[in-house]
């Protein structure tokens, strides 16, 4: 003024400052600077971490004294050690499998021709993998872990069916030629079941594709892995397989009556089969005894999405008042850290205080996310369980007006990327009142905590955030000229920040940011100070053109389906989220009135849960659907193909009762497991009918085509006896190769147990099945038939002693 410069240093304090400040990291006790790396979909997760931490090294170099970068959640550990147990099983499986066979045929060459195309199966499901982009994670090698003893079956039923065949005909092994003749006939006689028999299985675990959301992300590798490795098996069950007979088949062949394990066996059975056969309806009821006590069992087992993966760490999440402020978010999250830090078993705490800045990151001020990892448990106080951690954890973070949750950190990105519910379970209650709201979500959480189980009851507090409330005034502000954006315009320079410009200096770029000192904005008084400026150039105090107050309001409005959402969040602990959520749905029905237009609707967990059953419900009867035509085209009868589908209820019998007793609940896992039992237990009734219709064929052979019910009750006997090790070996190559996952407590085996529970307990029900009720059905139906033709053959013979009447009489 005057051509008197005016400096800004004369008006205005010029500092290096820092930008807002949202968030923080507090490391132990300490704040750190922390950044989150988010891998691309589809991306190796191992390879990605490897790389990062290669990045980290070079760049460790070019860091400044005393500044390092290290990591506090590293996922490739967990990753490893999942896969890690998953390769053990299925090298124990096929060490577990070769020794099953050994037992059974006490022939070496033999056991080689049963064991050579399991892992070529196994290479064929890799390929696959290779070439599809599938990458070998706990859910893949699950499906090769749970088709290894399925895998030799053909090999088994082909290999014994040719070992019959020499020992009947009395070929001498010398006899190449000869043994190549006789291996052919006897894979013609069994080859078509077989095939059959194999392709059910692959197709009856095709509906496994149609799951959807995260059940269908985490199965359908596993169902790819299982498929490819079946396809792989059933190729060389009809081609390499007999190959391998023509060429390995020699020496001493030894009958099944030679075999030390079959002698007690056969002489167990024999009684067992022949009292059956007497007691054809007594055999029946039993069996149907046994299936009306599985069913009779089902409401008694709980439900769950899925069997809960012990990722090793766990993640903390306190929240407190929307109203805190950063500084004492902080100060909490040292407070619980050091805490926490006492723990032997804690290796490290790092806190999360607020939102990284990501889109991908919308948690408040008053939301901490810390992530505590822990020691492996051998290191851990004798007598230390996960739970009784997690409790004594929780008794020494609890502070006031702080409520804690804790969960692990990947189910926790998961169930918040899918259900928006940070927590295992969550009430969701839907109006248009935030204040209603936030009122009834109250109410919902004190009905929650008094029902069995309700662990980390939480409602979102939405409402009690501080707001500095300025409204213009129309009329004061119009009688000096001033326009509502120019008010608009001062507050934010006064309250926020105004970026002027960008100041470049080398490589960098600082923007230039000019606001009020704090003593003009620090209370709602100073503001009303700040100066606007009119067109006629009067300064007009703010205070004179506006109302200035503050107020409380919400922190976050969160809307779903176009209505405002409040939700109660809680974990379930000591009982299945299934029968809390039904005992809970009643009690909030009863105990808690909504306003009209008000509901509430249940997620996280048990949405996925809900979701999967409604699924499920399509595709279970779907693959029975698919057994049943596959089982006609064998057949050509629908009779015989309803006999052997027998096998899958009373597979579904055993898998019930096994479940019950090692306390899992029902979860997709388990029904996938009942899916793939369905077909392999459909497998080994197959093979029973084999032998059957064959001894049956030969019988009528034998008596010069007609057969009589003493006869059929004989070849019967015959079938199901002389037969014996086939169906046997078939069965105990499944369940022996289930059992290295049933004995595994490494990472990951609690996923996979519930899944072969269904498998194992099924095989050896249906096993039962397949012995003793389905000869007494197949005789059944072969003496309806039998009956039938005689009563044909009567009829005909009448009709030819009929007088007939000559023309002239």
């Amino acid at each position: 003024e005057g051509g008197v410069p005016i400096f800004i240093k004369q008006v205005a304090q010029v500092r290096v400052g820092d930008a807002f400040r949202a968030a923080a990291l507090v490391k132990g006790t300490d704040e750190a600077v922390g950044g989150v790396v988010v891998a691309r979909y589809g991306v190796s997760t191992v390879d990605v971490i490897n790389r990062v931490k290669e990045k980290i090294t070079a760049l460790q170099t070019g860091l400044p004294a005393g500044v390092k970068i290290v990591s506090f959640y590293d996922r490739s550990a967990l990753i490893q050690r999942a896969v890690q147990t998953l390769k053990r099983a299925l090298i124990e499986e096929t060490i577990v499998v070769t020794l099953v066979n050994v037992v059974f045929l006490l022939h070496l060459r033999s056991v080689l021709i049963v064991t050579i195309p399991l892992p070529l199966a196994v290479l064929t499901a890799f390929l696959f993998m290779r070439y599809l982009g599938i990458s070998s994670n706990i859910m893949s090698l699950a499906g090769i872990a749970i088709a290894i003893g399925v895998l030799v079956d053909a090999g088994i039923v082909v290999t014994e069916n040719a070992f019959r065949f020499m020992e009947k005909r009395g070929v001498n092994t010398r006899n190449r030629g000869r043994v190549a003749e006789t291996v052919l006939e006897a894979t013609r006689l069994v080859g078509r079941p077989i095939f059959f028999s194999l392709a059910i299985i692959i197709l009856a675990f095709l509906p496994v594709f149609a799951l959807t959301g995260q059940e269908g992300k985490l199965f359908h590798p596993l169902a790819y892995t299982k498929t490819f490795s079946m396809i792989g098996a059933t190729i060389l069950s009809v081609t390499l397989v007999p190959v391998l007979c023509s060429l390995f088949i020699g020496g001493t062949v030894r009958g099944e009556e030679h075999n030390p394990v079959m002698r007690p066996l056969v002489w167990l059975y024999r009684p067992v089969l022949d009292f059956a056969l007497r007691h054809r309806l007594a055999t029946l009821g039993v069996a149907l005894l046994v299936v009306a006590g599985a069913v009779a069992l089902v409401p008694r087992i709980g439900r769950e999405f899925m069997p809960p993966l012990n990722e090793g760490d766990l993640m903390f999440m306190p929240v407190t008042d929307p109203s805190i402020g950063l500084g004492q978010a902080v100060e909490i999250a040292r407070k619980q850290n050091a805490a926490i830090r006492t723990f032997p078993e804690v290796a490290s705490v790092v806190a999360k205080v607020a939102r990284a800045d990501t889109s991908t990151d919308p948690a408040p001020v008053n939301m901490t996310e810390t992530v505590v990892s822990l020691k492996p448990e051998r290191e851990w106080r004798a007598g230390m369980t996960r739970e009784k951690l997690i409790g004594e954890l929780d008794e020494a973070t609890t502070l006031p007006g702080v409520s804690n949750i804790w969960t692990q950190p990947i189910i926790n990105r998961i169930n918040m990327l899918t259900t928006g519910i940070r927590s295992e379970v969550g009430v969701k209650v839907f109006g248009n009142d935030l204040n209603v709201l936030q009122e009834r979500a109250r109410a919902v959480a004190d009905v929650l905590r008094t029902i069995r189980g309700a662990a980390d009851v939480y409602p979102e507090q939405v409402t009690g955030a501080p707001y500095l409330d300025v409204r213009v005034n129309r009329e004061a502000a119009a009688r000096y000229g001033i326009t509502v954006g120019a008010v608009q315009d001062v507050i934010e320079t006064a309250v926020g920040e105004t970026n002027l410009t960008l100041t470049i200096e080398g490589r960098q770029r600082f923007p230039v940011r000019v606001r009020y000192a704090p003593e003009y904005r620090a209370d709602p008084a100073a503001l009303g100070g700040v100066l606007v400026t009119a067109p006629n150039g009067t300064q007009v105090p703010l205070g004179q053109v506006a109302e200035i107050r503050s107020v409380s309001g919400p922190s976050m409005i969160s809307s779903e389906n176009g209505l405002l959402v409040v939700a109660v969040l809680l974990n379930v602990r000591g009982r299945d989220v299934g029968s809390f959520v039904e005992e809970a749905r009643l009690a909030i029905a009863e105990r808690v009135a909504l306003p009209q237009g008000s509901y509430v609707e249940w997620s996280g967990q048990y949405e996925n849960e809900r979701r999967a059953r409604e699924r499920l419900q399509i595709v279970i009867p779907l693959v029975l659907i698919v057994i049943f035509v596959l089982l006609y085209l064998t057949y050509r009868s629908f009779l015989d193909a309803a006999q052997v589908l027998l096998a899958v209820p009373f597979g579904l019998a055993g898998g019930i009762y096994l479940l019950y007793a090692l306390g899992y609940n029902f979860s997709v896992a388990v029904w996938v497991g009942f899916i793939a039992l369905f077909g392999t237990a459909v497998q080994t009734a197959v093979v029973m009918v084999i032998y059957l219709e064959e001894a049956v064929s030969q019988k009528r052979e034998d008596l010069g085509g007609r057969l009589t019910r003493e006869a059929l009750m004989e070849a019967v006997k015959e079938g199901a006896l002389l037969r014996l090790r086939p169906k046997v070996m078939t069965v105990s190559t499944v369940v022996a190769s289930l059992l290295p996952i049933m004995w595994s407590h490494s990472t990951g085996a609690e996923v996979m147990k519930p899944l072969a529970t269904p498998v194992l307990g099924g095989m050896v029900s249906s096993l039962g099945l397949v012995l003793i009720v389905t000869p007494v059905i197949f005789y059944w139906l072969r003496e309806r038939e039998l009956r039938r033709s005689e009563a044909e053959e009567r009829a005909g013979q009448r009709v030819g002693e009929r007088p007939v009447l000559d023309s002239n009489e």
